[in-house]
């Protein structure tokens, strides 16, 4: 088997750089081209037009888009999660330099990817810990995460969320993480990697089994060197960055998930904080009252779930 895969993702994937360098991909006959997208609904719009095979991406978005006839599209497709990647790398509520506490967010203006996004409804969650209601802070989308920290080092919001080195970057320009998101919301998935219907199936699964062999070589300390260069250059991090990255790339709570498996209780969390912020009905009944059940099929194949 071989061919080529097209996989959008929102930051460069230093995963699969890894799973490249190692040969991982060769191996299964992958040629993977990775695809930058501005936001989410940009992302599932190329996903559902063929132009992406494959997404790495929030499982929110997967069950908005599969679920929820209210997403951002207006429409809902057979979307599915392949594989668990990581939970949630470094994700948190990161403010602009010179903001340190959380009561200097009354009125600020808070950047999301789109105000129903998955981490925008993560970040609903982590700032009412703070004592925050939804009419203490204005909403505005930014688009992907990169673009999100470009805007709060430029001064255009004064806090959104960050995550896969992103937030390290901001953390060394001053910037102040004002709280975890494993502290409020866990267990956490942060991103998976999604397919639509039986398009490609065995090369996307292939891949799966790629990331997730990569994986599992990071977490067992055997691609260091390889990780940290790849980071450096993926994410443009000065080696202590980037080694700070490969320490997050292995934490137990918010780093790789290292068999690919989802975790049922990571993803009740997930849907649970859509059902709290954008709850969605039809004909009376909550969309997403069954959404985790085996038959809905929003995990293909099912078996790639676990407690």
């Amino acid at each position: 088997m071989r061919g080529q895969l097209v996989v959008g993702a929102f930051s460069p994937s230093v995963l699969l750089r890894v799973s490249r360098r190692l040969g991982l991909l060769g191996d299964r006959g992958l040629d993977v081209l990775e695809q930058p997208v501005p936001s989410s609904p940009a992302q599932f719009r190329a996903l559902l037009d063929g132009d992406l095979d494959a997404a790495l991406t929030s499982p929110d978005n997967v069950v908005a888009y599969r679920f929820d006839p209210g997403n951002p599209l207006g429409e809902t497709a057979d979307v599915r999660i392949v594989a668990a990647i990581d939970r949630g790398l470094g994700l948190g509520l990161y403010a602009r330099p010179g903001i340190t506490t959380a009561d200097r967010l009354k009125g600020a203006v808070i950047g999301v990817d789109v105000p129903g996004s998955g981490f925008a409804l993560a970040l609903y969650a982590l700032l009412a810990s703070l004592g925050l209601d939804r009419a203490d802070y204005r909403v505005v989308p930014l688009g992907s995460t990169p673009r999100r920290l470009e805007a709060l080092m430029a001064g255009d919001c004064d806090a959104t969320m960050l995550n896969a080195g992103n937030e390290l970057r901001a953390e060394d320009a001053g910037s102040a993480r004002l709280v975890r998101l494993v502290d409020v919301c866990r267990p956490y998935l942060g991103t998976v990697l999604s397919t639509v219907g039986d398009r490609r199936r065995a090369l996307v699964e292939a891949l799966a089994g790629a990331l997730r062999d990569a994986a599992r070589e990071i977490t067992a300390g055997n691609a260091d060197r390889v990780a940290v260069e790849e980071a450096a250059a993926a994410l443009g991090l000065p080696e202590t960055l980037a080694r700070r990255y490969l320490q997050r790339l292995k934490d137990p709570e918010e780093g790789l998930v290292a068999d690919g498996v989802v975790d049922l209780q990571a993803m009740e969390t997930v849907v649970g904080l859509r059902r709290r912020y954008v709850p969605a009905t039809a004909g009376g009944a909550d969309v997403l009252a069954t959404a985790l059940e085996p038959s809905r099929g929003l995990l293909d194949p099912p078996g790639a779930a676990g407690r």
